[in-house]
């Protein structure tokens, strides 16, 4: 009598199962490590100002790089650490006015949104390139279609609109960072008590920075697939393989 044979776990169902755990991870190592050190540890009876503020960076730091290197893939998360939190760190082991750390932290997210919005001037804009390589996408059904209906121009309009509107979700979340820090910031750098805002501002970081932008995605996620679904007359299970 032949064995059973044992399917193999899919790939693709086995990374999405471990999306979840991963986001745990980053919050722990990038938000509540770094917080708990700063609100906890900065007093002068266990690591004092300076060694609190290099202990709690160097957990996001280093799970940046680890992220990076094991997937060999930029992500927001490996982004923070390797670069956002040596510049937060290093200001404020500097002890610079709460000012610059407001610049520092609006920075990251504004380059982000001109970059994507100077994207539009290359062969390959940002989200041009993702309808045409993303294997969610049906590509071969999808350009049939603009091809029938003859709307590869209103097509382009609409992926410049959404650009614009992608854009603008990382120039709010780099004005929400700018506020927060300047809001949370209000004691002298290089005191205990600048220490425990500083974990304020990372705990506040997510919620704030976070969602809003996100709320702005979704809104035009939803803008473009209506969109595109009356241009192609397509609807969005041919669009999207489903596998």
């Amino acid at each position: 009598m032949q064995a059973p044979q044992v399917k193999e776990p899919d790939d693709k169902l086995a990374n999405l199962s471990q999306r979840p755990s991963n986001v745990l991870w980053s919050l722990l190592f990038c938000i509540i490590l770094p917080m708990v050190i700063l609100n906890k540890l900065s007093g002068e009876d266990y690591l004092g100002v300076k060694l609190s503020i290099i202990v709690a960076f160097l957990f996001p730091l280093t799970y940046g790089i680890q992220e990076f290197l094991t997937s060999s893939k930029i992500d927001l998360f490996s982004v923070l650490g390797v670069v956002s939190v040596p510049l937060t760190g290093g200001l404020s082991l500097l002890a610079v006015d709460a000012i610059y750390i407001a610049i520092k932290e609006a920075a990251i997210p504004g380059i982000l949104g001109f970059a994507i919005l100077l994207s539009l001037r290359t062969p390959a804009p940002f989200i041009h390139s993702f309808f045409k390589n993303s294997s969610l996408i049906n590509t071969q059904a999808f350009a049939q279609a603009l091809d029938k209906n003859q709307c590869h121009e209103a097509f382009n309009i609409l992926l410049k609109k959404s650009t614009w509107l992608l854009s603008g979700s990382f120039f709010l979340s780099s004005m929400l960072n700018f506020f927060l820090a300047v809001f949370v910031l209000t004691a002298s750098p290089g005191t205990e008590l600048f220490n425990q805002q500083l974990g304020r501002m990372l705990a506040l970081s997510f919620p704030i920075n976070a969602v809003p932008p996100m709320l702005v995605n979704i809104a035009n996620l939803i803008y473009v697939s209506k969109a595109i679904k009356r241009l192609t007359g397509l609807s969005l299970e041919e669009i999207i393989n489903i596998k």
